[in-house]
Parts: C-alpha cells; structure tokens; sequence
C-alpha cells in the first residue's frame, strides 16, 4: 500500500503546536484533568494500574458508548485510538482494490486517501454552498450503481459545519438499500451543535450502516485520543481482528477516562459546556467576518467550532495560509485542503480572547493582500 500525502494533517502537524495562535482545529478549548474529574475519582485515578487493557475497550466504556446507540449492545462496538484509527480499520477491512466508494465533498480527506491507498475507485458527491451546503441528490444518484460498495459522509460536515435534513438522510438510505451499499457516517461533530439539538444518528435506519465517533471534538478532548465505531456485530468482530494490527488497545487511563466522560450526567456537562463556547465564540467571529464587507462569503455553520468563509482574493488558500504563519504566527486551514479553493476554515473554539488576539493578526495580512 501507498498512502499520498495527507495534506492537511501535514501541515497542522508542523505548525498547530508552533505558531502562537491556532485557528486550525474544529473542536473547542479542551478540558484539563482537574476539570474532568473529581477528587474521588481523581484519588482512583492515581491507584490505577497502567497494564494493557481489554483491546475491543472495557466493558464500563463501551457500555457508556452503547447508551447512545439504542439497541446496539457491547459486542457491536469497537474502541479505537482516536475516530481516525476506527476509520483506517474500517477502510482496511472493507475495501479491496477496484470497489467503488461514493464520498461525499468537502469533507475531511482521511478516508478519501485511504481508499486511494487500498486502491477502491472513490467518486464524488457535493454539498453545495450555494444551497447552503445542501447535499446534491441529483448527483449522488447519478453516480450510484449496482458496484456502489460504500456511501461514505460526515455529519455534521467538517468543514462546513452544514447537518443533513432527515429527507437527505433516508433519500441516502434509499439509494444505498437499492445497490445494497454500506453507509459509513462519522459523527464526531455530533453534540457541537449550536442550537443545542442533537444531529441525528444514521444508526438504526438501516441495516448496513457504521456509525464513527469519538471524544476529539464535539468534548474537547482530543489529547485522550479515544474514538470508536459500532455497527453490525459481524462487521465489528471482523474489524476487530485489524485492530491487533495497529495500536492493539487505549491506555488504560484514556480507557478510564473515557468511561468517566460517558456517564450520562457528566457527559451532558461536558457538551453543555462545548455549546456554550460555541455560543460565546461564534457572534465574534461572525461580526469580525462581517465587518469585511464584501471580502467574506459564507454559509453561517450549525455545528462544529468551524466556519468554512470564500474570500474573495488573489491569492492561493495555501500561500495565504502560509503568508498567515509566516508573518503573524496564526495558523487557519486552507480551503485546498478540502478540494476547494479560494476558501478558508476558521476554527473559533479557543478561548475568546485568544480569538480576538489571532483575528487581529489575520487583519494585518489581509491589508497587505486586499
């Protein structure tokens, strides 16, 4: 297998932790331990044996995970390192070379890659920005066939923060029941939305779908690196062989963590908090945009700490980016990155006044290109 290169995470991974302001990431401000836990749990926490772990996650976690799915049970999860390991194991197990996958634009470009890698045949469908980020149906059934193996989307959309209406979502469980083709939905967004209404799950509307989660960025915790998936239990008990493969299991802190993080009330707390910043940030970042005039296009994200903004420019997404780190020390996300450019991601899910400070800077590289 040959992997291209995976042109966002390589430059996030250079800069986010270098530059002085990160505009790049699509969660919220983390957690901090002594946040998280209390000083009961805290006192468990540090008694805790650091030996391997149960590799398909511990019974307490996926118990917590399997509340938010009903009707699945423990055997229908896998626990994984982060949403991104449960993707590449998805991929890995599912695909064989020549199959046909229907991937949805713009979105995050992991599992594109990883079908090119095991050499599937993706094809495009969009989300068009000027329907809102509405889903072309039109498209995506032209593009369905009876090789149609796997529809693959992440809902809420990153970067757009857009969210499928439940007549997109049974018009996609249409088509994928016609071809007999596997829905893949990432769901890690669900839970950042700003009116505070969950997105709806494509868990339990039909038969031959995986769900992908995690804890990066809907809860701000990126730093336990815990995500998962859940499906058909044959599906994950075939996955889980893969698994042996890569990182075998979590911590057994991430695991413990986790568990904690997942128990109803605290979990609520935890996403209260998440809408909450979304709340405070937004209005700021949407007045900021606004105050540009007509230099600024966008379609107002309903979840996600993420807002995908057209600029109008002569100038690349990624030599502005670039422009951006070296002169201000701001990192953003070009649009390039997302297959479309002549855009940028605003990430607005730090602390509010370390946004203020970053947009400020971007302001001063803006006078210079406008």
């Amino acid at each position: 297998m040959k992997i291209e290169t995976f042109k966002m995470e390589r430059m996030q991974s250079a800069w986010e932790n270098v530059v002085d302001y990160n505009l790049s990431e699509s969660g919220v401000h983390p957690l901090s331990l002594r946040e998280l836990v209390s000083d009961d749990a805290l006192e468990e926490i540090l008694r805790l044996e650091l030996g391997y772990t149960q590799t398909n996650g511990t019974l307490p976690l996926r118990r917590n995970i399997a509340r938010l799915y009903p009707g699945a049970d423990t055997e229908q999860i896998l626990v994984t390192a982060g949403s991104s390991e449960s993707n590449f194991l998805l991929m890995w197990r599912s695909l064989d070379a020549g199959d046909e996958v229907l991937f949805e634009l713009p979105n995050y470009m992991q599992m594109w890659g990883l079908q090119r890698g095991f050499r599937a045949k993706p094809k495009c469908f969009w989300l068009r920005e000027e329907n809102g980020w509405a889903l072309d149906l039109d498209a995506l059934r032209k593009l369905v066939t009876r090789k149609t193996r796997m529809i693959v989307l992440t809902n809420p959309n990153n970067p757009t923060g857009a969210i499928l209406t439940p007549a997109e979502m049974d018009a996609v469980v249409d088509l994928a029941d016609r071809c007999g083709a596997w829905i893949v939905s990432d769901e890690v967004y669900q839970g950042a939305e700003r009116d505070g209404r969950p997105t709806p799950s494509f868990w339990g509307r039909y038969d031959k779908t995986v769900v992908v989660n995690g804890l990066s960025k809907a809860y701000g915790l990126p730093g336990l690196r815990v995500g998962w998936m859940v499906g058909p239990r044959d599906v994950i008990q075939g996955v889980w062989p893969y698994h042996d493969y890569t990182t075998i299991s979590l911590s057994a802190l991430s695991d413990k963590l986790a568990s904690i993080v997942l128990e109803p009330d605290k979990r609520e707390k935890i996403l209260g908090r998440t809408r909450s910043i979304l709340q405070r940030n937004y209005p700021l970042l949407e007045s900021w945009l606004a105050g540009h005039g007509a230099l600024f296009r966008f379609v107002p994200p309903r979840a996600g700490a993420i807002a995908f903004v057209r600029y109008d420019l002569k100038i690349t997404s990624v030599a502005l980016v670039e422009k951006l780190i070296r002169e201000q020390s701001v990192l953003l996300v070009p649009g390039d990155h997302f297959e479309m450019d002549g855009h940028l991601r605003f990430g607005f899910g730090s602390e509010e006044s370390r946004l203020r400070y970053a947009l400020a800077r971007v302001d001063k590289v803006l006078a210079e290109v406008s």
